[in-house]
């Protein structure tokens, strides 16, 4: 039998393991329940992937994101390991034929998510499989108190009677102590063994600055830096906005957000990937499964909704283990702008109950129906019908889904997408001598932002309604410019499909729902809360503050966040000194590492890898194959 190296190295192609991960696959090869709380880039999913390759049955992957789900299986499949989700579009026969071919198809992996477990059919035929392993992975997702919180995933213990003897493993980047207990309680995991790391990352400089004037800031810390950067901002919007903001002023940028086509997202990622991009500018959706070594700074210019999602979001740089900094720039409009989009997107349960409502009259369906259809769903339509606001609506909608109310089968990448190509003495001719379609050409121009540089999401309802047109007259006149190329127009081709899993009683509805939903709120409230203490505490050291939100104790000052080095009264780029005495005593040396450089200079360990790291940017000096520093000649 392959030793766990040698397979290592087959499938993966490393010659050895990080931290924990050796020690947590042979507790499972040893069939003993896991919990797993790893930071970002640690490698968690490699934890259960490898043991399940030397183990008799399948694998069971729990996870709450399908194209997580999807992306890991593209991964395997890659490698030769069979793998397969199970999605919500599979009818019933469609999932009997995966189940028949999981059983006797030599398959190591099936992925589902916690709503699909939930199934009587699934359940069935999950426990007539030969397992060798339950992975819940984002087990956060469990507690109410968790950043993500699933309902579903309350419900996942079943698994503990489908098969009692199958060990469970719960895995997850972050969680506060009160997360913990609740993973380790619900899923009733017993005689478990506990893996855990810091989510301390030393080499990470944490910097909070407030600033008025955001973009001139972001353009001046972006100028710095030669190696990759991520730009974290608050809307799709922005992320066309900032990445042109940037290309104008000379820096190589691509964006990338949850709208975009797999075609699109891919070249985004791989033009960043392959540095022909070095800014990538994006929403929280950007950074799944990205394993990018030398990203050299992170900033956001705008607020993350929670601490969890923001030390996700920055565990993305340094990964290499040298100094990287991140930035969040604020000031009281940000601070402002994310409480108040905070309180729109909030839904509380007599909304939500109105949402369900308006849905089922909306398809004519009376009460005690329960239609198997899938609807065709148009929320543009749908909010216009009923002069709702939009992302109040959605986040209803969302909170329905999560409690099994009805399946909101969303696929942003279908929607309608449209790129202005003639130049503007044309569009002006089109304007002035053709009433409809100059129309329609001047509202595109006026509503939606970049349209001439990228391809733009655009909704034909939306422009039906301010021209008062039906929908059917919009798409005629979008394909009519497309044909005489003024604009490349792609007409979305799928919609977001809406089914309802429950017969319709409303009041039934409302108080199954009243009280997860009252829960989810407030945490999300609480969330928000801490993420704006951290940023407008500037008396204590941001790591720690991180670090206490996560439970953990006992840990110094880090030493090179901006506070403190402020109160070490350090300038942040004054390094010449110690930049000097390290060009110095590297003269006529063999290499040194960065431990012998600070022992012989007797310097602060940290300031010298800091300054370490600006002379490599500065191309003064380089790492050699025994990660040791020299200079270049």
């Amino acid at each position: 039998m392959s030793t766990l190296l040698e397979i290592l190295s087959k499938y993966w192609g490393y010659k050895s393991f990080k931290g924990p991960q050796q020690a947590i696959i042979k507790t499972v090869l040893q069939k003993q329940n896991t919990f797993v709380m790893l930071p970002t880039g640690a490698g968690k999913s490699l934890c259960y992937q490898l043991p399940a390759l030397m183990m008799d049955g399948i694998c069971l992957v729990i996870s709450p994101l399908i194209a997580l789900m999807e992306d890991q299986v593209q991964s395997l499949e890659k490698k030769g390991i069979k793998a397969l989700v199970l999605s919500a579009k599979l009818n019933r026969h469609e999932t009997i034929i995966a189940f028949d071919n999981l059983r006797y198809g030599n398959y190591k992996f099936l992925y589902l998510s916690p709503e699909k477990l939930q199934s009587p059919l699934i359940q069935g035929k999950i426990a007539e499989l030969e397992l060798s392993l339950v992975a819940i992975d984002e087990a956060h997702c469990i507690s109410q108190w968790g950043h993500d919180f699933r309902p579903a995933y309350m419900k996942v213990s079943i698994l503990n009677e489908l098969h009692p003897q199958t060990p469970k493993m719960a895995l997850t980047g972050s969680a506060t102590p009160q997360v913990k207990q609740d993973i380790l309680d619900i899923l009733n995991l017993k005689d478990v063994k506990i893996f855990e790391e810091s989510v301390a990352r030393s080499n990470l400089s944490i910097q909070m600055l407030y600033r008025e004037n955001i973009m001139g800031t972001l353009l001046q810390l972006l100028k710095s830096c030669q190696e990759s950067s991520i730009v974290y901002v608050g809307t799709r919007k922005d992320t066309v906005h900032f990445s042109n903001f940037f290309k104008s002023a000379g820096i190589p940028a691509t964006f990338y957000h949850g709208g975009l086509s797999h075609d699109e997202k891919t070249k985004a990622l791989n033009d960043w990937l392959d540095n022909r991009k070095n800014v990538m500018v994006a929403t929280n959706a950007f950074g799944m499964g990205i394993d990018k070594s030398n990203v050299r700074m992170i900033l956001h210019a705008h607020l993350p909704n929670s601490i969890e999602n923001y030390m996700q979001e920055i565990g993305r740089a340094g990964r290499d283990g040298l100094i990287a900094d991140v930035y969040l720039l604020y000031n009281d409009n940000i601070i402002f702008e994310s409480e108040n989009m905070l309180q729109k997107s909030m839904a509380n349960p007599d909304f939500c109950i109105t949402i369900y409502s308006k849905l089922n009259d909306f398809y004519h369906i009376g009460h005690g129906e329960n239609p198997e259809t899938n609807f065709i769903f148009d929320l543009q339509e749908f909010i216009s019908t009923y002069g709702l606001p939009l992302i109040k609506t959605y986040t209803a909608i969302n909170h329905l889904h999560q409690e099994n109310i009805l399946f909101f089968n969303q696929n942003p990448n279908k929607s309608s997408r449209l790129r202005v190509i003639e130049k503007n003495s044309k569009l002006f001719e089109i304007q002035a001598n053709k009433k409809d379609l100059g129309s329609v050409l001047q509202l595109l121009l006026r509503n939606y932002g970049g349209i001439h540089d990228e391809m733009i999401t655009i909704s034909e309802v939306f422009i039906a309604r301010k021209l008062n047109k039906t929908r059917k007259e919009v798409v005629d006149l979008l394909q009519t410019l497309d044909k005489d190329k003024v604009v490349i127009y792609k007409k979305k081709r799928n919609h977001v499909e809406l089914k309802f899993l429950v017969p319709r009683e409303d009041n039934f509805v409302f108080h199954s729902i009243s009280k997860n939903i009252v829960s989810r709120n407030k945490t999300k409230l609480l969330k928000s809360k801490a993420m704006i203490e951290l940023v407008k505490n500037d008396s204590t050291c941001r790591q720690f503050q991180l670090l206490a939100y996560f439970g953990e104790k006992n840990h110094s000052e880090c030493g090179i966040c901006d506070l403190c080095l402020k109160r070490k009264n350090i300038v942040q780029t004054n390094y010449q000194k110690t930049a000097g005495a390290i060009l110095e005593l590297l003269k006529g040396r063999n290499a040194l590492d960065a431990n012998e450089i600070s022992i012989q200079l007797g310097q602060d360990r940290k300031n010298v890898i800091k300054t370490l790291h600006l002379l490599i940017e500065r191309n003064s000096i380089q790492l050699n194959l025994q990660h040791k520093f020299e200079l270049i000649h």
